[in-house]
């Protein structure tokens, strides 16, 4: 069984380039065999691509856009259907192809990707003790009023200047021969 990925090679898209190199340069990284057909240089992959898409998974125009991806006459679906099928991993499933030996399907869910392998009923009590203890540490750990403000701006600064709450230090000019270049100070 041969991947047939139908592309665009002289797409004027960004965005369909990107996802074409993306679902190709996938395929090469699982060593998938697939053969890429291009709809911009000839018609007849064009016009097999378009009325081989069902039509439930043609946009509303009509008129699909590359990349679409089949195993052999069989439609497996287009860019987006192929990246959720890649976050899932689950492409060998979406390809119709049978896994290698060792590959692992099981995707780790989403509960474990966070941290938080255990639902609350199964929580342990150690778990539960560093809930709490961290629970009481975001409590202490508030900025105060002074921490959270934002540095003052120009103007706040010229206002603290007046009223005497900043000291603004003026840049020392460094002493400057005729030719304009710097000289040492001679210490008395």
């Amino acid at each position: 069984m041969v991947i047939k990925v139908f592309l665009a090679s002289s797409s004027g898209s960004t965005a369909i380039k990107k996802k074409q190199q993306d679902v190709l340069g996938f395929l090469e990284a699982l060593k998938i065999e697939y053969a890429q057909l291009d709809i911009a240089s000839n018609e007849e992959n064009r016009m097999w691509m378009r009325e081989n898409v069902p039509g439930e998974m043609k946009p509303s125009n009509g008129i699909p856009l590359p990349p679409q991806i089949f195993n052999e006459e069989n439609y497996c679906g287009d860019y987006d259907t192929f990246f959720n099928a890649k976050e899932e991993n689950s492409v060998y499933e979406f390809l119709g192809l049978t896994p290698p030996p060792g590959f692992k399907r099981e995707a780790i869910p989403m509960e474990e990707q966070n941290g938080n392998a255990h639902t609350e009923e199964e929580k342990t009590s150690g778990e539960e003790a560093v809930e709490e203890e961290t629970k009481e540490g975001e409590e202490q750990e508030e900025p105060s009023e002074e921490e959270s403000k934002a540095p003052p701006t120009e103007e706040e600064v010229q206002e603290g200047e007046e009223e005497g709450e900043y000291d603004r230090e003026e840049p020392q000019e460094e002493p400057v021969n005729e030719e304009g270049e710097e000289v040492e100070e001679a210490e008395d």
